[in-house]
């Protein structure tokens, strides 16, 4: 990695859709340059720009966090069956311990929770116990993370991303246009409006109207994934803890703000928060929930989950160092 491929990733992590005749100057390379340093990157499985739910969902739809515990002879086969269903858009191996997955669950409602993880998880043979919690509040999630390449003076120029709320905007009120446009785009974040056009039997236009729609209305968001060897964190660890309630809206200025804070969320369940680092080191695991308790006195850590290895994040498939190689889209919408 070069610290111009460095630097576009991270400019591409502000702003997921920018044209390369924007990002040219700011980067000092051309446009042609970052276009094919960016085709290198993503054929080698090492970053990609994927659609992923906006604001909105937070509103109208469902996140849930499911820890699965099986037999230890069974763990890739689980990992592997569970990677193909669709609501399960993340899926992560863990150190034997009280699990041996976490999954990352999206879905329009409660109820479609509910019926995955009762009638479809629940009926799998190789699942020996489950737990289900729901996000009340979420604080920081992929789509906010850096890379931190970039300096203050060119994140400047990139401009803050515009803030969305997204309040009261029903997702059943999708057409099937919309959901054809965010098929497209869950698979390919930077797909060009001409080929959105073609791929869905529209023009370019409609194709920009609905697209310029489904994000100001916070329907939908990018973000920039990347692999380990981008990063330079190659450890992840998820904490569960317990904090008071009258503290646990502080999460946003608190753990948060922590540099390698990739998820943090206020859940149901007698350990109320849910947090996940992105980690150089295993030794840096007791520092970082060092930090977090200094940052919150209050919280008190009940388990330390160590990910070993991340099979689906957002319905991309990755293989054992964190590349991608496939894609199972994902549809919460």
């Amino acid at each position: 990695m070069s610290e111009l491929d460095l630097a576009l990733v991270h400019a591409l992590q502000v702003r997921p859709r920018a044209s390369w005749t924007d990002l040219a100057p700011l980067l000092g390379a051309t446009a042609v340059t970052l276009a094919r340093r960016w085709e290198r990157l993503t054929e080698e499985g090492l970053a990609w720009v994927s659609a992923v739910p906006g604001p909105a969902f937070t509103h109208s739809g469902c996140t849930a966090f499911v820890f699965l515990r099986c037999a230890p002879a069974a763990r890739e086969r689980l990992a592997a069956h569970v990677a193909e269903l669709p609501e399960a858009v993340t899926v992560e191996l863990l150190a034997p311990g009280r699990a041996d997955l976490m999954l990352d669950v999206l879905a329009p409602d409660l109820g479609t929770v509910h019926r995955f993880v009762d009638e479809e998880l629940a009926a799998l043979p190789d699942v020996l116990d489950m737990e289900c919690v729901f996000a009340t509040s979420l604080y920081a999630e992929g789509t906010r993370w850096r890379l931190g390449s970039l300096d203050a003076s060119q994140l400047s120029v990139l401009g803050r991303p515009r803030t969305v709320d997204g309040a009261g905007t029903p997702l059943a009120d999708l057409r099937a246009l919309d959901r054809a446009l965010l098929d497209a785009l869950v698979r390919d974040g930077r797909t060009r409006l001409t080929e959105l056009a073609d791929l869905t039997g529209t023009s370019a236009a409609t194709a920009r109207r609905r697209l310029h729609r489904l994000t100001t209305a916070g329907v939908t968001g990018f973000r920039c994934d990347v692999a380990p060897a981008v990063s330079g964190l190659p450890v992840s660890v998820t904490f569960r803890g317990h904090a008071p309630a009258n503290d646990v809206n502080r999460l946003h200025r608190t753990l948060a703000t922590l540099p390698e804070c990739r998820l943090l969320a206020a859940v149901t369940g007698a350990a109320n928060v849910l947090a996940t680092y992105w980690l150089r080191d295993i030794g840096a695991v007791q520092q970082r929930e060092t930090a977090a308790c200094a940052h919150l006195p209050a919280l008190h850590i009940t388990e330390r989950a160590l990910g070993t290895r991340t099979v689906k994040r957002m319905g991309h498939l990755l293989d054992g160092a964190g590349r991608r190689t496939g894609i199972r889209p994902i549809r919460p919408w």
